[in-house]
Order: structure tokens, then C-alpha cells, then sequence
């Protein structure tokens, strides 16, 4: 039975709170004179139950992104593909036999050994895996990520791999209190974007900039992104943790 809260169930408050979302996201979109259509909302669903993930899909959310894989498999038996699947987390090489099952993105390339081994998963299943290479633009040490003068050399070492597609770029940017503040490295991020964007090489197609989170999802639109990735302001609090979705 769904849960109830002030006469409210759980499925309608996912609902509600994703129609504002999608308000906020148009509005940012307007501000700078870009379709909110071109802009791609992945629910961000780490510790997030099937129930509130079911809620959103019925609200017509199509994509979710997962943190952990074990966790990601546990609600992919659930809900299957009622959805297109992204792992935003940071990935284990040992994980990504499991992942490349059921994800369409991998939004968290970060070495040329996991390029390999995700080429090598997921030729054995016949799939190709989207992957965006994540990008530690405020060189902090406690993320993952590469440096963005080193992205370029990771492309070009990917792009040798065919059953892998590089199709962008995600970031996490530093968190600070004031969302303007964060404003400089979306800034950063769309302008090495921009550049990479140019690189004609096989396997390699740069189309979606992932970055802006709840907290500052609109100020990412402003500065160029095209997919967000956003969690509480979805589905409500949950258990504090480290990851790619918030």
C-alpha cells in the first residue's frame, strides 16, 4: 500500500514534484533562448524505492541513473525496461560485466582499463554502451574524474574500442552553498565541450554535456547543459552519500 503523508501519497508527490522539475527546467531553458525539449532529465534513484522510481516513470520519466550496481540490478529485476538506464556512479572494473546487461549509459568513463572492459562486456552481449567521459573539473581529490587537460588523451584511447560509444561529457563541480557560485566550471565544462566536439573520430560522438544536479540544475541549463541529473528535488530526501545524481 502506497504511503501517505498530509493526505498525500507517496506515487502523487513524485508526480507533483516532477512537474515542477520540468517547469524549472523549461523556464532555465527560456532564459537563455533554448528549447527545454533538447534538455534530457535523468532521475537520479540511489537509495530512491521502486515505488517512487514506478511514480515517475508513470509521470512520463524516461530516463534514471543509478550509483551502484548491485543496488541498480536489484531495481532493474523490478522494473525493467520501462525506462532507459544510465550509471552515473563510479564504476568498479569488476562491475561493469553487470552493468553493461541493462545500462544504455555509462556517464562515468574514467580510465582507458574500464573503456576495455566495458567493450569487452559488451561485445560478449551484443550491445553497444553510450559512455561520457567524467570530467573532475574542480580538481578535488576526493571525486573521480579526469583532469580536463586530460580529456582529450582518454577519447582518443577510447575511440579504438567498438562496441563503446563516447558521446560527451558529465561533471560534478564543486558543491557551494550559492548555485552561482558553481557557475565557472559549467562555464569551463561547456567551453572543453565545445572543443571536443570538433575531433572526427571513429566511435566518438559528442552530444550530451551531463551536469547540474538539484541543487543547481538551472545555472547548468543557463551554462549549456543538455542533460541533468536530478534526485531530491524529485523524490525526496534521502540518506546522505557521495555520488554523480543529486
Amino acid at each position: 500500500m502506497a504511503q501517505v503523508t498530509s493526505g498525500v501519497t507517496v506515487a502523487e508527490q513524485v508526480k507533483e514534484n516532477l512537474m515542477r522539475v520540468r517547469e524549472r527546467i523549461a523556464l532555465a531553458a527560456e532564459r537563455v533562448g533554448r528549447d527545454p525539449a533538447e534538455i534530457v532529465l535523468v532521475g537520479a534513484t540511489k537509495s530512491v524505492d521502486a515505488e517512487r522510481i514506478r511514480a515517475a516513470i508513470e509521470a512520463g520519466l524516461e530516463h534514471i541513473g543509478e550509483n551502484y550496481a548491485q543496488e541498480a540490478w536489484a531495481k532493474y529485476q523490478q522494473i525493467g525496461d520501462a525506462v532507459t538506464w544510465h550509471f552515473i556512479g563510479h564504476l568498479q572494473t569488476n562491475k561493469a560485466k553487470l552493468v553493461v546487461r541493462f545500462c544504455k549509459f555509462v556517464q562515468s568513463l574514467d580510465r582507458v582499463a574500464l573503456a576495455e572492459e566495458l567493450d569487452k562486456r559488451a561485445e560478449q552481449v551484443g550491445r553497444i554502451v553510450e559512455c561520457l567521459v567524467e570530467v573532475n573539473v574542480g580538481g578535488e581529490a576526493t571525486k573521480s574524474g579526469v583532469a580536463p587537460e586530460e580529456v582529450e588523451h582518454l577519447i582518443r584511447q577510447a575511440s579504438q574500442f567498438p562496441n563503446i560509444r563516447i558521446v560527451g561529457l558529465m561533471a560534478i563541480p564543486p558543491y557551494l552553498p550559492d548555485p552561482e557560485q558553481v557557475r565557472p566550471f559549467f562555464r569551463k565544462m561547456r567551453e572543453l565541450f565545445e572543443r571536443l566536439k570538433g575531433l572526427d573520430l571513429p566511435n566518438v560522438e559528442m552530444r550530451y554535456l551531463s551536469m547540474g544536479m538539484s541543487h543547481d540544475f538551472e545555472v547548468a541549463i543557463e551554462e549549456g547543459a543538455n542533460m541533468v541529473r536530478i534526485g531530491t528535488a524529485i523524490f525526496g530526501p534521502r540518506p546522505t552519500k557521495g555520488g554523480a545524481g543529486g
